[in-house]
């Protein structure tokens, strides 16, 4: 099995960036001094923000920091370990140990081929 490590992004998808930029290009009128304003964007779709904190929700404690984390940049990286495999040299299978989101965001590169638009 070769790799070549010199076509392989150091860092995952900058996901949360691409998305922002995104959403600005087809939005300029929901930023304000760079950042999202929620009012603007829920008037633009007739909503308004009328700070109802009763509705009922999926919400669990750590839940927005979850998000945050999923879009941040990971640096991580993947290692073979040969030793450890079972017919490493033959097999067309690896086994990847880690945490799930990391490890995802890391396989995201390698495997996202169609850019949307």
């Amino acid at each position: 099995m070769s790799v070549d490590i010199e076509r392989i992004p150091s860092q995952s998808m900058d996901i949360e960036n691409a998305d922002l930029e995104k959403f600005r290009a087809v939005f300029p009128q929901c930023f304000s001094e760079g950042k999202l304003d929620i009012s603007k964007l829920l008037a633009l779709f007739g909503q308004y923000d009328d700070n109802d904190f009763e509705k009922y929700k999926f919400e669990w404690k750590g839940k927005s920091e979850c998000y945050r984390i999923a879009g941040k940049r990971s640096t991580g990286t993947l290692r073979p370990c040969p030793e450890e495999s079972v017919n490493f040299d033959t097999t067309n299978n690896i086994y990847i140990e880690g945490d799930n989101l990391e490890v995802l965001k890391l396989l995201q590169s390698s495997y996202y081929t169609t850019k949307l638009r």
